[in-house]
């Protein structure tokens, strides 16, 4: 069975439920964002040697792909919940305490894992934004929660990004 259904040969896409739509269309920028987001973070598990962060990351990958199913227009599927941005919030802490303060910014760069995590960080802020852009075109609650979701994903990225450089950080 070939791969290509030529359905989109016309800048067309289906969304969850059938219903066709530009793929220029803010619904479909917004889970692409998410789509790009979780194959990034696939990198970095591949980067990584710590079996715990992989499936950490792993465990994040699934919660992306939940929130593409939303954003598609999966009615059905539960979101991610507030429990999942609590435990983001309790990793920022836990890490954050044992960083040095910051005074300015800092440059993306020094090890490589860190710029990788910048990475991740930059391209789930442009999702978030991409959320927030169709959010405005559509009432949904569970589009509120996967803002918050984005949003302190991407902090915790950050968060990676200093601890993986150690003393390698340029503050400007």
């Amino acid at each position: 069975m070939p791969i290509y259904t030529k359905t989109g040969d016309r800048g067309e896409t289906s969304l969850f439920g059938g219903k066709r739509v530009a793929k220029s269309d803010l619904q479909v920028e917004a889970y692409g964002s998410v789509d790009e987001l979780t194959s990034f973070i696939g990198l970095v598990i591949a980067k990584t040697v710590d079996p715990k962060q992989k499936a950490y990351l792993t465990s994040i990958q699934k919660d992306l792909y939940v929130i593409m199913s939303v954003l598609a227009g999966d009615t059905n599927k539960k979101t991610v919940s507030e429990k999942k941005i609590n435990d983001f919030e309790r990793l920022i802490d836990k890490i954050g305490v044992k960083l040095p303060a910051l005074h300015g910014f800092i440059l993306p760069q020094g090890s490589e894992i860190s710029a990788w995590f910048q990475i991740l960080r930059v391209i789930c802020r442009r999702a978030e934004r991409k959320v927030v852009l169709f959010s405005v075109k559509i009432e949904n609650l569970n589009l509120k929660i996967i803002i918050k979701y984005l949003n302190r994903l991407s902090d915790l990225f950050f968060v990676l990004a200093r601890y993986y450089n150690k003393e390698k950080e340029i503050e400007v």
